[in-house]
């Protein structure tokens, strides 16, 4: 699965991602508002829980408030998506002033982070009824008399005891993670405001910040003036206000902070290595808790702590070759990973893109990607880049395809060959995301349409040869056929294969039912100016 050099080139193609919650849940029978808690994660020293509010009226409720009790030895250290509140092992969850009503069958879903293992949580009551729904029960003990308001003391009733439903309930949750490049500020003109004006930020769950650099087997800044530096106008800030020479962060982290506080259900993960920065992994791996302590120093530097909820590697290949080869050997990916997990903490992010190649003795099976898996937070295949004019004579070939076909190049190179190796591996389903790319790999000199052709060379491209965004293709070379669940059109005797909002479609349909927790893509400024394609990927996956 050969990559050029896109990042020097300002165009790419990487990953993105979402995760939804493991359907071990905590559901407390049915009613008008309900809500359901479920395990996302349990890393044994901590766990992710998310926590889904559905309401069954025929109404819009404008506001909720959960309360409950989580079980001694478990704590919620950092939550997102609902205002949380405790008093000893007592917790009270509240609507976010951002978000709006929830209208009738609709659901809302927030999330923590806790400490221990995951236990359900008791006496959960939703606007003071069970989170079950019905009216309240009386408590089994006589209450002391109160002078204070009800709302203000935790609730007596006992765990309902209504069965749980007999299907899980909607966990919503699915995650939606892009890539933003750092050097699209340059010739792409792509700016963090964009993110705001497409529309895209508040469909996104979480935002890859590609890349910083692993230079010497530590984390690194990778341009430092596009990260920190850059001088924003009114005109092109997040907010419309001007950065100030004297301001102590400016660029695309600043713009971030802004973005940030404009859509308080963002995340930000910092990747780190690429296609073009991943040698330094290497040496990473002689030593991971020096490279994990360098990487945490960078990522929590105070300048821009607030900005970051976490860290990615983009390991071009442990134990493989990507533009250099590295034999570290099957366990240093999760070496380093364990080590940066150990590091940043339970509360913190960490994840991962790998390689999606499923074929026999190929780059999954060089790595111990399984072993790794616990200290990740979830893990991104990337399901793209699997055929391109990097074999220039070709044949033809979708680059993206989601399953095999009668004629593939390479058995095993295709999305689901990848996702059920890793599964067959042990990973859960749920930690593993779909990768979509948001741009097109072509070829010149083509005469047959259908896949499969002989070619001459790259198709010209606006910044590199043989490569192209969507939100060009879908004018210049419209999509006229679908194979393996993508798109390809010939235009004159250039040949181009891509995704369109129609194939992500069933893309996402894949997604939810293999029980994957959700989809990322490479990258934001492959998109068009409503994005579409994110429209696509967060439609489809409810």
């Amino acid at each position: 699965m050969n990559r050029s050099l896109r990042r020097a080139l300002w165009a790419g193609a990487v990953v993105a991602l979402t995760v939804a919650a493991v359907p071990v849940t905590s559901a407390f029978g049915a009613g008008s508002v309900t809500a359901t808690f479920a395990k996302a994660q349990d890393w044994g020293t901590g766990h992710e829980g998310r926590v889904t509010v559905t309401n069954g009226s025929s109404a819009s409720v404008d506001t909720w408030r959960i309360e409950f009790d989580l079980p001694s030895g478990t704590t919620i250290s950092s939550f997102w998506d609902a205002d949380v509140t405790s008093s000893g092992n007592h917790y009270v969850a509240v609507k976010k002033s951002w978000a709006g009503p929830l209208g009738p069958g609709a659901s809302f879903s927030w999330g923590y982070n806790g400490t221990g293992a995951y236990k359900a949580p008791l006496n959960c009551t939703v606007n003071g009824a069970p989170c079950g729904g019905g009216s309240t029960p009386p408590p089994t003990t006589t209450a002391p008399p109160t002078t204070t308001p009800p709302t203000t003391t935790p609730p007596t009733t006992p765990p309902p005891t209504t069965p749980p439903p007999t299907t899980p309930p909607p966990t919503g949750g699915k995650k939606v993670v892009g890539y933003f490049a750092e050097w699209g500020v340059y010739g792409r003109n792509y700016h963090v405001k964009n993110i705001h004006t497409s529309g895209s930020a508040a469909k996104l769950t979480h935002i890859l910040y590609a890349f910083g650099n692993t230079t010497g087997g530590r984390c690194a800044i990778g341009d430092s003036y596009a990260d920190y530096d850059k001088a924003y106008t009114a005109a092109d800030s997040v907010d419309g206000v001007a950065d100030t020479w004297d301001q102590p962060l400016r660029g695309s982290f600043n713009q971030l902070r802004k973005l940030k506080k404009m859509y308080p259900h963002l995340k930000v993960i910092w990747s780190f290595g690429g296609w073009t920065w991943s040698g330094g992994f290497t040496q990473a791996a002689q030593n991971p808790a020096a490279f994990a302590d360098s990487c945490y120093n960078l990522v929590e530097d105070p300048r821009w702590a607030d900005v970051f909820d976490g860290i990615d590697v983009d390991w071009e290949y442990p134990n493989a070759c990507g533009l250099t080869c590295d034999s570290s050997g099957p366990n240093a990916f999760r070496n380093v990973v364990s080590a940066l997990r150990s590091k940043f903490g339970s509360s913190a992010l960490v994840t991962a893109a790998i390689t999606a190649d499923g074929s026999n003795g190929g780059k999954i099976d060089a790595t111990d990607y399984a072993g790794a898996a616990s200290s990740l937070n979830w893990i991104m295949p990337m399901t793209y880049d699997y055929f391109g004019a990097f074999n220039p004579q070709g044949p033809t070939a979708p680059h993206s395809p989601l399953t095999s076909y009668t004629g593939i190049p390479q058995q095993g190179f295709n999305s689901d060959a990848a996702i059920q190796k890793l599964k067959a591996k042990g990973i859960p389903a749920s930690k593993l995301l779909l990768g979509v790319g948001f741009y097109g790999r072509g070829w010149t000199g083509v005469t047959q349409t259908a896949p499969g052709g002989t070619a001459t060379g790259a198709a010209p491209g606006t910044y590199e040869p043989g490569i192209e965004d969507y939100k060009v293709l879908k004018n210049s070379c419209p999509a006229t056929g679908t194979i393996a669940g993508t798109a390809y059109a010939k235009c004159g005797s250039n040949w181009w294969s891509y995704d369109t909002p129609s194939t992500i479609g069933g893309k996402m349909t894949y997604a939810k039912n293999q029980g994957l927790g959700g989809a990322f893509f490479w990258e934001l400024s492959g998109d068009t100016g409503n994005g579409e394609l994110i429209g696509a990927i967060k439609g489809g996956l409810g």
